[in-house]
């Protein structure tokens, strides 16, 4: 499942992030960068996946 998000995240960020945080804030923005154009958008999926991961791993979140 790790991948399959890292994968979405990069190519359609939306998709991505909803499967990582669902609906909220971050869906929003990244929504908005996303329609700014795909690369802010996959970065900041990118991003919010591996934190989330990163947050998992460390049992913080």
């Amino acid at each position: 499942m790790k991948l399959l998000r890292f994968l979405l995240a990069l190519v359609v960020p939306p998709l991505g992030v909803f499967l990582t945080v669902g609906v909220g804030p971050t869906l929003v923005i990244n929504i908005l960068l996303t329609l700014l154009g795909w690369l802010p958008g996959s970065i900041h999926a990118l991003w919010v996946v591996a934190k989330r991961e990163e947050a998992l791993n460390s049992g913080t979140y």
